[in-house]
């Protein structure tokens, strides 16, 4: 039996709740689109109490955005086991399962939003890329990366990033494809990358060398052979 009697919620829980509130609003609808009054609503408590916590909108969103950053960058952490195409396609899966989920919110955060520009957005988005390159060198097991590896793996999470904001713009190629594309996608960026520099050839190499043929980077290789036949020799000299 109820009493109706709502428990009266400490400080630090109560704005754990608004953050959580309002992520979850920001994760259907931009947060330009999102009102306090709203975010009241939701979380059941008066405007004026909002605004007792934070200071104002941006303040929350930019809370709301610390937690997504932290879950964010956790998705890209894989156990170092296995052949590195499949590890690759598990973190594809978890990166688009998140952005799945907030995909409002993501797209505004990367093209604008009530944050955007703000030092404190600026250095919390800096840092999951960041930490996304920092998975990927411990998955390649490279400490000190040379300036052409850490542009393979710099730029094939931007790649990442803006290819989840296009595929958010009507959905148009299914996910999984993407998922396995981005994954070929970086042993591309590899593959072109060791054709000039005998380092980053050392360390292709190496992850070919415990490859699969049916995983991603098989696949890649199965696709690539396909399309021989198609491409009159005269065109590749």
């Amino acid at each position: 039996m109820t009493t109706g009697v709502r428990r009266r919620m400490g400080v630090e829980e109560r704005r754990q709740q608004l953050i959580g509130v309002a992520l979850e609003l920001f994760s259907h609808r931009s947060p330009d689109d999102v009102s306090i009054d709203e975010i009241a609503a939701a979380a059941g408590i008066s405007r004026p109490l909002v605004y007792h916590y934070f200071p104002g909108k941006q303040s929350l969103y930019e809370a709301a955005l610390r937690r997504a950053a932290d879950e964010l960058a956790a998705r890209f952490v894989e156990p170092p086991q296995g052949p590195l195409g499949a590890r690759l396609l598990r973190v594809m899966g978890r990166f688009f399962d998140f952005v799945d989920e907030h995909g409002p919110g993501f797209s505004a955060l990367m093209r604008g939003g009530p944050a955007v520009g703000s030092s404190t957005t600026n250095a919390m988005i800096d840092e999951v890329r960041q930490a996304a390159y920092e998975q990927i060198l411990a998955h390649l097991e490279v400490g000190k990366p040379s300036a052409r590896l850490e542009l393979v793996v710099r730029s094939w999470v931007s790649l990442a990033e803006s290819t989840a904001l296009l595929w958010l713009d009507g959905r148009r190629i299914p996910r999984a494809e993407l998922e396995v594309q981005l994954v070929h996608d970086f042993a591309a960026l590899a593959a072109v990358s060791a054709a000039y520099d005998e380092e980053m050839a050392e360390v292709l190499v190496r992850i070919l060398a415990g490859e699969p043929a049916d995983g991603p980077f098989g696949d890649l290789v199965g696709r690539l052979l396909e399309l021989g036949p198609r491409v009159p020799s005269q065109r590749l000299r």
